[in-house]
């Protein structure tokens, strides 16, 4: 018989429906009944693509014995991670105190109150390798708890009220200013791989939100060393095994220091954040291959992610028919049979496709050497040989579509679709591809009419025609950012109403006037042990950081003080972890950059549809400037969002050609028109009087 999963949406969830686990969904049923029965609570918290959750799964709440233990000594309580990130936060905090690691699946042991008290990861089912196994796990727990109760709700309360404490912001935080920044790039520097890119070691993360907050020191400095450590990078994992070269997209993080053996598993918000740094490095060098690796993720996620109603699907596993990776590895064999011969023959060469294998007897494509190196080496004809490995990878991929797929949680989750509609907005400028563009507001129209609630506040999560939960503070400040792109990239002004409407939720039921920045959940949000106000990012921003970014770029498009003011406090109650923690605080420090400025206002007035005005925005849509907002309107007069109202005060096109103005500080400059004046300004502007392109 199912047990109570399978009422759930959650992709996760329904994996666990049939297991002999007596599972509950968190809520008030199970929690009530462990109160009751004065019963302790295991809490399972994992997520679809996890090949350890699955495992753990299989070995454990399949098996009988364990969940005949589970059910008659504990309440079982399974938690999508993706769902409950709040519960996540919480729960992982204490095991990473406990055992000074974490990671999923996560196994915490609570008391009825729903206080930790013992936890780890996964174990297997019976001992193995020196580990404990789950059965004698729980049998110790149930010993505790029976035996030593009073001992193990003693340390679970000191457990919580350490978690109810850590969040708070510190005494003496430091100043704000450019020292602060380059004691955080010296910090970045020293965890720099410099043979292979990235930060730290194996297992290895992109970490795109440093990368980009070192392309902003870059800019403002002219440090072309800094540059150098963003393109190795960036170079070295568009060539690896993490980076999917046949349908392009970003794997999780790769195993290994070098980029080559990813863990399988494709996340949205991965390949949202990998497209917009590569679309930063794009703007700021002129690579194209930086321009393709854009173009191919974000056509992944709309080929492959993209809901028919409009939003993005969450992830891919890593597991097909069982296996980790088997969907994307290759043999020779496998190889010239779709190319034949010749054409295979070059394209295992350049690809690392051997017999013996590059991972578990067969084969991750990649690219040891560039495409020219290669044709170097072999006295191939380049361009002959990129048209034919063009082709050949979408022969292959027409193959390997045919494979059985991994498997998808298709769930539409708020923030992470945000983090997808960013740079897809900011693409279809810098690119001219209009569809990015439809796609993206697409999107945002879902989220607006399906995963808003009567009163206007968000719900966080969708599936089959359902949106429930409550939207957490990520899921707002990831789309107010989300909705200024959109408006920066079409000006459609409604983009701004619904921008302002949320931040202004934001301010009301997030905020935390005493100490600074945003705590995770609502001021009306079920209460839990602990109400988190994280700084810290993990594989995405912190809502925090999103927060202090959006509010800046609303503030200054709106004139709006208040916004400003919350974006400052934030940024202040972070900054004591800019140099200890800086590989966890790239776009906070980047909303630091933004802070110090010069941010600048770019106002344009002139029909952005037609003529010499579409072409100065195209031409400023392809240079790399961080630091400005930007609006548009055809003339002074155009009915619009009043929020807008202050900015286009007083600013009247001069002629037939687009007239811009520029200000910062609140100083303006004298209005700009003309093609070849608005390109100079641009020019100007672009280098920022510090930074040498290239």
């Amino acid at each position: 018989m199912s047990n109570r999963l399978g009422l759930e949406t959650s992709p996760y969830l329904l994996q666990h429906k049939d297991n002999a686990v007596d599972w509950y969904p968190w809520g008030p049923e199970a929690l009530t009944r462990a109160r009751e029965e004065q019963k302790p609570i295991f809490l399972s918290i994992g997520y679809s693509a996890c090949h350890w959750c699955h495992v753990m799964e299989h070995e454990s709440f399949e098996n009988p014995e364990i969940g005949a233990f589970l059910n008659a000594r504990f309440i079982s309580i399974k938690v999508d991670r993706e769902e409950r990130p709040d519960l996540d936060q919480i729960y992982m905090n204490a095991i990473q105190i406990m055992t000074r690691h974490g990671g999923w699946p996560m196994s915490v042991f609570l008391t009825p109150d729903l206080q930790p008290f013992y936890g780890g990861t996964y174990w297997p089912a019976y001992p193995r390798m020196g580990m404990p196994g789950f059965i004698q796990v729980l049998q110790a727990v149930d010993e505790l708890w029976r035996t030593q109760r009073e001992q193990a709700v003693e340390q679970a309360a000191q457990l919580t009220e350490y978690l109810q404490q850590s969040d708070l912001a510190e005494l003496g935080q430091p100043s704000v200013d450019e020292p602060l920044l380059q004691a955080a790039v010296v910090r970045l520097q020293r965890e720099f791989d410099t043979a292979h890119g990235g930060f730290g070691f194996k297992p290895k993360f992109p970490h795109p939100m440093a990368l980009q907050f070192l392309l902003r020191i870059w800019h403002r400095s002219g440090r072309g060393g800094l540059l150098d450590l963003v393109r190795l990078t960036l170079d070295k994992m568009a060539r690896g095994g993490i980076y999917d070269h046949l349908a392009g997209g970003f794997a999780r993080y790769s195993v290994d220091e070098r980029w080559l053996v990813p863990h399988f598993e494709k996340m949205l918000y991965d390949n949202a954040l990998l497209s917009g740094v590569y679309l930063d490095a794009y703007q700021a060098t002129g690579d194209a291959s930086y321009g393709r690796v854009v173009r191919e993720t974000l056509d992944y996620v709309l080929h492959y992610m993209t809901d028919a109603a409009g939003g993005f699907h969450s992830t891919e596993d890593a597991d097909s028919e069982g296996e980790e990776g088997k969907f994307y590895l290759w043999t020779p064999d496998e190889v010239h049979e779709v190319l034949g011969a010749e054409r295979g023959a070059r394209f295992c060469s350049v690809y690392d496709v051997s017999e013996a294998g590059n991972f578990e007897d067969r084969n991750i494509l990649n690219l040891p050497k560039t495409i020219e190196q290669c044709a170097q080496l072999k006295e191939w004809d380049p361009d002959e040989l990129r048209a034919e490995l063009d082709e050949s990878r979408r022969q292959l991929l027409a193959v390997r579509d045919r494979r059985v797929r991994p498997g998808k949680d298709d769930k539409v989750l708020v923030g992470w679709n945000a983090l997808m509609i960013d740079p897809l907005a900011r693409a279809a400028g810098v690119f001219g591809e209009p569809r990015y563009l439809q796609a993206a507001a697409k999107a945002a129209d879902f989220i607006l009419q399906q995963m808003t609630r009567s009163d206007g506040r968000l719900l966080h999560s969708w599936r089959g025609g359902q949106a429930k939960l409550d939207a957490y503070l990520d899921d707002y400040t990831f789309f107010i950012q989300a909705l200024v792109t959109l408006y920066e990239s079409q000006f459609d002004e409604r983009w701004i109403d619904q921008a302002v409407r949320l931040a202004d939720l934001v301010l009301r039921h997030f905020a935390d006037p005493r100490g600074g920045g945003f705590f995770y959940t609502a001021d009306d949000h079920e209460q839990l042990i602990a109400r988190n106000k994280d700084f810290l990012e993990s594989s995405v921003p912190s809502g925090n950081a999103v927060a202090a970014t959006a509010l800046q770029r609303l503030g200054k498009l709106c004139g709006r003080a208040d916004y400003l003011q919350a974006a400052d406090d934030a940024i202040h109650a972070a900054a004591g972890l800019f140099d200890r923690a800086a590989s966890g605080m790239g776009h906070m420090l980047s909303a630091a950059d933004m802070r110090l400025g010069p941010m600048r206002e770019i106002v344009i007035m002139g029909d952005p549809a037609h003529g010499d005005t579409a072409a100065a925005l195209a031409d400023l849509r392809r240079r790399y400037l961080p630091n400005r907002v930007l609006a548009c309107r055809g003339q002074a007069s155009q009915a619009g969002a009043p929020h807008l109202a202050p900015l286009f005060q007083g600013k009247a096109p001069g002629s037939e050609e687009p007239t811009v103005y520029v200000c910062e500080d609140f100083a303006c400059q004298a209005p700009v028109s003309g093609r070849a004046a608005v390109r100079e300004l641009w020019d100007r502007l672009a280098t920022g009087g510090h930074a040498a392109r290239g």
